[in-house]
């Protein structure tokens, strides 16, 4: 398939750009695309066993593009050619004043593949120690304790909202069923 693509950046920010491809199709047909380019970001499951099962620290915080607050998994953005792990600690510091002594990854997934190349990498933090950093300046971030029983039910009823949170609270769940056997 012969399929001609020129791209031009249109608009450039600290944590992603905005690109737009110019495409022309074998029968000659032409469209634009946007793609935002993005270097990629964490989403954390702080977890802490307490005696009757397991306790996940989850956020609330202020997302203006729905305009309410709501909840979810601590995560944030890579910087360009930041590590991973690096990534990880420094973002469960600001966002829950934790750092986690253990860091499991659970995977990577493409969050929104139709129009971004932003890919998430989910990690379980256990062992975790008080070692706050300044929350970023744009974040109003409360931190709130709940059960993983609970978390999981509201993952599958609805209640949790957040994509990144529920694919993050699924898989924990499955892992530690697997481990747990």
């Amino acid at each position: 398939m012969d399929i001609e693509q020129q791209s031009h950046i249109v608009w450039q920010g600290s944590s992603w750009r905005l690109r737009v491809d110019e495409v022309r199709l074998p029968d000659g047909e032409r469209f634009e695309r946007g793609i935002v380019e993005h270097p990629g970001a964490v989403v954390l499951i702080p977890l802490v066993e307490v005696e009757d099962g397991y306790m996940v620290l989850m956020i609330r915080q202020y997302r203006a593009a729905v305009e309410e607050s709501i909840l979810e998994l601590p995560a944030g953005t890579k910087g360009w050619g930041e590590d991973w792990l690096v990534c990880a600690q420094r973002e469960l510091r600001e966002e829950t004043g934790y750092r986690a002594g253990k860091l499991t990854s659970l995977g990577q997934f493409w969050p929104a593949p139709g129009f971004s190349s932003e890919l998430m990498t989910l990690y379980v933090a256990r062992e975790l120690a008080h070692d706050p950093l300044p929350a970023d300046v744009d974040e109003e971030i409360e931190v709130v304790p709940m059960a993983l029983a609970e978390v999981v039910a509201m993952a599958w009823d609805g209640r949790l909202q957040d994509g990144k949170s529920i694919i993050g609270i699924l898989r924990l769940a499955r892992h530690l069923q697997l481990t747990m056997l």
